[in-house]
C-alpha cells in the first residue's frame, strides 16, 4: 500500500501527462489514471466493521435485553468475521448461524460474507459487552 502523500503526488503528475497528451492518448491514460485513483479508495480494514448497541427495554429472565447490530462500511466483503467475545454470556439463546460463540471468539453470520447489510442479534445480560472485531478476509471484487 502507497502513503498518501505519494498517491497525492502520483495522481497530480499523472494528471500533468494527461493535459499534455493527444486525443486517443488521452483517454487511454485517464481511464488508467481513474483505475489507480479508485484501488486507493477502496482499500478496506477491520475497522471498517462497526458494532453498536442499545438497550431494548425488555427483560429477559430478569436481566436487559440488548440489540446488537454489525455493519460494514466498506463497499467490499468481510468474510470469517471474528468479534472477541470472552466471557460473553447470554440468558437468551442466540442463533449459532448468526453469532457462534467459541473460545478462539465469536463467529459472526456463519463465516458468509458480510456486505454493507446489517447483520442484528439480541442478547441478554446485566451489562452491555463489549464486542470489537477480531480478524476478517477481505474480498474486493
Amino acid at each position: 500500500m502507497v502513503d498518501s502523500p505519494v498517491k497525492t503526488i502520483f495522481s497530480i503528475v499523472l494528471f500533468l501527462v494527461l493535459i499534455s497528451q493527444d486525443s486517443t492518448i488521452k483517454i487511454l491514460n485517464a481511464i488508467t489514471f481513474l483505475v489507480l485513483i479508485s484501488q486507493g479508495y477502496s482499500q478496506c480494514y477491520l475497522r471498517d466493521i462497526v458494532v453498536s448497541q442499545i438497550q431494548t427495554g425488555v427483560k429477559v429472565k430478569g436481566k436487559p435485553e440488548w440489540s446488537v447490530t454489525v455493519t460494514n462500511k466498506c463497499p467490499c466483503v468481510h468474510k470469517n468475521v471474528i468479534l472477541s467475545c470472552t466471557g460473553f454470556q447470554s440468558t437468551e439463546p442466540i442463533n449459532p448461524l448468526v453469532l457462534k460463540v467459541s473460545p478462539r471468539g465469536c463467529l459472526l453470520n456463519a463465516g458468509q460474507p458480510l456486505y454493507r447489510d446489517d447483520i442484528k442479534f439480541k442478547y441478554a445480560w446485566d451489562q452491555q459487552f463489549p464486542f470489537k472485531p477480531l480478524s476478517s478476509q477481505i474480498s474486493c471484487s
